[in-house]
């Protein structure tokens, strides 16, 4: 084994930014900062609990806010445009239909009857041996 490119493990502070705890580990940084730590966890306490990183939820609760009030203004435009859509996908569909070819029905056509054949035609024809 290579001495000398292993990096060096100190002691290092550990603090939850969920509930506040701290404590002590080893690691090659002097401090590390988590969201969720093991007393705080839903997993490991059985309570839950919503950890807000960067205000998340509220921006997407804005988000949303926005799209329904854009929805609202833009309902009769919107309602104009889905019409004009609906008027080309009839449209095309019509054409479609005008260019199926029609079905074509076949006629069967009795054309004559078959006689009966008699015992004579049916049996079969054996040749004498006296001639």
């Amino acid at each position: 084994m290579k001495t000398g490119i292993h990096p060096k493990l100190i002691p290092t502070k550990v603090t939850c930014l969920g509930c506040g705890d701290t404590f002590e580990s080893t690691s090659t940084v002097a401090e590390i900062t988590v969201d969720v730590c093991s007393q705080c966890h839903p997993f490991y306490t059985g309570k839950q609990k919503l950890v807000d990183t960067a205000g998340r939820v509220d921006q997407f609760r804005a988000r949303t806010e926005a799209a329904k009030s854009q929805k609202q203004t833009l309902g009769k435009k919107a309602a104009k445009a889905t019409k004009r859509q609906e008027a080309k996908i009839a449209k095309s569909q019509n054409k479609v239909e005008a260019s199926k070819p029609a079905k074509k029905t076949t006629k069967t056509i009795k054309t004559s009857e078959t006689k009966p054949q008699t015992e004579a035609e049916v049996a079969p024809k054996t040749e004498s041996s006296d001639q």
